[in-house]
């Protein structure tokens, strides 16, 4: 888990869990002891870091994290769990499978690659899900997790301290809407070739992870870190999107391309920092 990550979350009701985790949830809200949510994010980064630092490296710990990012929207608990193995089970399967195995031997030794695998393989024989509810992206934000938002829903904080957030935040029955609205959108004025692969993974993620009474979290977690007052305040990525998207609809393709240009601009300037870090 890298410093400069962004993360789509999903925030069920606390009635969505069952009862014996609905117990462990609420009382794991009232706690003292647990990362409060100014902290959580530093506190997952930390723990990650720790597995990694270790001889042999844990790719994955052995038990599921019982820690999670929590909000209260009218008085109302909401719950995202970390998932910090389960995440970590599908990370490791992205990264074995896009890395030749002469050098996965090198990032992970054989005895530890085989534990996780076999891990991940007992989980998902079991039925359990393998669908988490959080998504990350290093050193960038794909444009489709852009079209959930709108411009109202966000939030930017920066502090004269350590505090710097944007983020967005949404009903999921709405995300799913603005999804929809989109794709139709992009079909009647270009194409099913318009939709991308991305757009389609997660309007399907969705369906199979949000409570029809979620909340989805665009938060740019670690990239305020990296980028300038400026650059953050000047950021209306969400706003861009939907205006693109209003301007195909009305058949104004000159005002398209401009707001795609602008969007691409900003998002590689903060992708080249990857390569000069």
């Amino acid at each position: 888990m890298l410093p400069y990550t962004a993360y789509l979350r999903v925030y069920q009701p606390i009635t969505a869990f069952s009862p014996h985790d609905r117990r462990y949830w609420e009382g794991y809200s009232a706690s003292r002891n647990r990362p409060k949510r100014i902290n959580a994010l530093t506190a997952e980064h930390a723990e990650s870091l720790g597995r990694v630092i270790t001889t042999p490296p844990v790719v994955a710990p052995p038990e599921e994290s019982r820690d999670a990012y929590l909000r209260r929207v009218n008085e109302r608990l909401y719950v995202c769990p970390w998932q910090t193995r389960l995440r970590s089970w599908r990370a490791f399967a992205e990264f074995s499978d896009a890395t030749p195995e002469p050098l996965l031997d090198v990032f992970v030794p054989a005895a530890e690659a085989s534990r996780v695998e076999v891990g991940y393989r007992r989980w998902r024989d079991s039925g359990g899900e393998t669908s988490p509810g959080i998504l990350s992206s290093n050193w960038t934000i794909p444009v489709p997790w852009f079209i959930p938002f709108e411009h109202r829903e966000r939030c930017l904080v920066l502090s004269a301290g350590t505090t710097r957030t944007l983020l967005y935040l949404t009903r999921t029955s709405q995300a799913r809407r603005r999804l929809e609205h989109t794709v139709a959108v992009l079909r009647e004025h270009i194409g099913d070739h318009a939709v991308s692969a991305s757009t389609e993974r997660l309007i399907e993620w969705l369906s199979l992870v949000a409570h029809p009474e979620s909340l989805l979290e665009l938060d740019y977690g670690g990239l305020p870190h990296l980028l300038s007052d400026d650059h953050l305040s000047e950021d209306h990525s969400v706003a861009e999107i939907s205006d693109a998207i209003e301007a195909l609809a009305k058949g104004d393709g000159g005002r398209v391309v401009e707001l795609r240009r602008r969007i691409t601009r900003r998002w590689r300037s903060v992708r080249a920092l990857e390569h000069a870090n």
